[in-house]
């Protein structure tokens, strides 16, 4: 029942993915909706995964400061590794979340110089944070909450003088003398010469232009002259004129008039005050951070002495009773009960080769060679999906809470810098992807190797393009073809090409033509083979190359290797050459003419019919083939060189075809010629 119950104050998991890690938070208020839920506003916590690498990166030299001046003992690989986990960001971000997500309870306390770094990894969820995170202005500062504990913090207090000795030093260095308690004035004298001070403070108000504006009647002028300023200005005259009160008298009122003594509270402007109260709402008494963000045309010690001004006053007393009265409204406390639904991540049924079904129990096997990715073991009573599903790696059920409760993994991987495995260990890919070492594959990545069949289109802009052809040299576009997984340094490209592209030529680049034979050539040439005696190519019926050419299997790559086109279908020997000379294609065109659906053709070769065996996509043709017809060959005709090209390098532009009035018609016999 406790260990379910939430307070105010405490650290919690939230859970807001079923495959990322918790989220750490601390419950400032649980408030109720109105739908009836409960809502909780709680301060965000950040891990080192959630910052930048460059933070991470100080976030490391911080640590090393730390070990070298608290001399903290040698912690192993794996000790480190696992207690960059433990730490924490604190930060002033918050964020309301439903108290539904409460996943358990953490500690989190502020690191401390007295105890060992090891401590926290033997207490099970438990943080600790030195440093505070911004998330606006993505900065990392230390808290300045440590606790200052050493000799370098401590007073020297010098040794005790004896009863004899004297003491040589100056005391007016040392310390300046306020008020003699010894005087030759009586305490009624005394409050007698503090009424008079306190009338000349309000007299002198009167005179004061601002002071007239911020106090138009007589008994605020009274109540702002009778404040501590008013009494220390007289009580300190007293003492510099010796207690005399005839020249403490004259002092009070110079020959320029009288003395006016402001305090901060009575310097400060009512808008100055109202911010002032907005920055308390939101820092505390984080004065630093007051000044910096709200006031910063005021003094640190003018915000510190207004605070303690500011605690005096009636504002302050109620916003005191309105808080205590917001708070006793609010929920102290919510119950969650615990969170029994399975994680979608869990892997229920694992197959009759790997694993055991649904409802068995015991210890369940993973698939054929994999291992968990964090502590290795090829047993365990659950196991959870991890990474990318393309990946298919696998946690066990501790490193699994490990990796949701601390946000990594147990061992550390070469993705992180650390120490290879041991290659009689089996291997597996991480979730980013990358192999684990040279040499060794994992034992599942020969299910990887099937293609992703997913188009995608890289669209460049017109400053890309330019800078392909200013920045050459430096690009090297050969280069990065044949090795497109070196990555290309684009910030320098683009500074050389902000470089270069005003003394650029105005004049249009000249690509040089690739000269290319014309259809009629081609044709000419196909006659005179055909004429000597060579094999004409072999043309299919409509039927048979269709089934030929969308009767491919969708299944999984072979894992004992690719096999040639010819020995997937059976046949031992080259296979004639196949033309296709017209297939019905879409029915849509530009010009809104539908395709003719007929069908000329014929066969030739008397070779046995190809052996009905299912293709392998890794091999296979593409299974769509779009081949034109008479209206295609005239639309062509109609186009320009240019339009041609236009179309081509961009095919999900329409084309506008010109209708001509003076076109004739397409005879099947003539030969077909692309006139430029």
């Amino acid at each position: 029942m406790a260990a379910n119950m939430y307070r105010v104050g405490d650290y919690v998991y939230f859970e807001n993915s079923s495959s990322n890690p918790y989220l750490i938070r601390r419950i400032e208020e649980l408030n109720k909706t109105g739908s009836g839920n409960v809502e909780a506003k709680v301060v965000c916590l950040y891990r080192r995964r959630d910052i930048s690498s460059n933070l991470n990166g100080l976030a490391d030299n911080h640590a090393r400061e730390f070990e070298e001046d608290s001399k903290q003992p040698m912690l192993v690989d794996q000790e480190r590794h696992q207690l960059k986990h433990r730490e924490l960001f604190l930060s002033r971000q918050f964020e309301s979340l439903p108290a539904t997500h409460i996943r358990g309870k953490c500690n989190v306390a502020l690191l401390n110089e007295t105890e060992k770094l090891s401590e926290y990894l033997d207490r099970e969820d438990c943080f600790y944070y030195s440093l505070v995170f911004d998330p606006l202005q993505k900065t990392l500062i230390a808290d300045q909450g440590d606790i200052r504990v050493g000799p370098k913090y401590q007073a020297d207090i010098p040794d005790k003088l004896a009863d004899v000795e004297s003491d040589d030093r100056n005391q007016m260095k040392m310390e300046t003398k306020l008020w003699d308690p010894d005087n030759s004035l009586t305490d009624r004298q005394i409050d007698q010469f503090l009424v008079v001070a306190r009338a000349v403070g309000t007299f002198a108000r009167a005179l004061d232009c601002s002071s007239s504006i911020r106090q138009p009647s007589l008994h605020m002028s009274a109540a702002a002259a009778s404040r501590d300023i008013t009494l220390f200005h007289a009580m300190d005259t007293l003492q510099r004129n010796g207690y005399d009160l005839a020249k403490a008298m004259s002092t009070l009122v110079p020959q320029g008039g009288p003395v006016l003594c402001r305090d901060e509270m009575e310097e400060w402007s009512s808008s100055e005050a109202m911010l002032f109260e907005e920055a308390l709402e939101k820092y505390g008494k984080d004065f630093t951070d007051i000044r910096q963000d709200f006031l910063s045309w005021k003094s640190l010690a003018s915000i510190v002495q207004f605070y303690y001004m500011w605690k005096t006053t009636d504002r302050y007393i109620q916003q005191k009773r309105l808080k205590v009265a917001e708070a006793d409204s609010k929920l102290k406390q919510v119950y969650i009960p615990t969170y029994t639904k399975p994680n979608p991540n869990q892997i229920v049924n694992m197959g009759p080769k790997g694993g055991m079904m649904n409802g068995a129990t015991g210890y369940q096997k993973p698939a054929t060679g994999l291992t968990c990715e964090s502590c290795h073991t090829t047993q365990s009573l659950q196991w959870y999906a991890w990474g990318p599903p393309n990946m298919q790696c696998r946690l066990c059920a501790s490193c699994w809470i490990y990796w949701k409760k601390y946000g990594g993994l147990k061992t550390p991987t070469v993705l992180d810098g650390d120490k290879q495995r041991p290659p009689s260990e089996p291997r597996s890919k991480g979730p980013g992807g990358r192999q684990d070492s040279p040499g060794f594959l994992s034992c599942n990545s020969s299910k990887l190797l099937a293609k992703n069949r997913q188009t995608f289109l890289l669209q460049t802009t017109k400053l890309t393009r330019i800078a392909r052809r200013l920045c050459e040299d430096i690009l090297r576009p050969r280069r990065a073809a044949r090795r497109p997984y070196i990555p290309v340094n684009v910030g320098a490209i683009k500074t050389e090409c902000a470089v270069r592209l005003p003394k650029a030529a105005t004049k249009p680049l000249r690509i040089r033509p690739t000269p290319r034979p014309t259809l009629a050539n081609i044709m000419k040439e196909l006659g005179e083979l055909a004429a000597r005696g060579l094999s004409k190519p072999r043309i299919l019926k409509g039927g048979e190359a269709n089934r030929t050419l969308l009767n491919i299997n969708r299944g999984a790559v072979s894992l004992l290797g690719k096999r040639t086109f010819n020995k997937q279908n059976g046949v031992q020997g080259a296979p004639s050459p196949v033309h296709i000379r017209q297939m019905t294609a879409s029915a849509h065109l530009t010009s809104n003419r539908p395709f003719s659906s007929g069908m000329k053709t014929d066969q030739v070769s008397t070779e046995p019919p190809f052996k009905r065996q299912k293709l392998n996509p890794g091999d296979a043709p593409d299974p769509i083939v779009f081949v034109a017809t008479d209206h295609t060959r005239a639309i062509r005709k109609a186009l320009s060189q240019s339009e041609m090209r236009r179309a081509a390098r961009r095919p999900c532009m329409q084309v506008n075809v010109k209708s001509s009035a003076s076109s004739r018609p397409v005879v099947l016999g003539e030969p077909i010629v692309l006139e430029d």
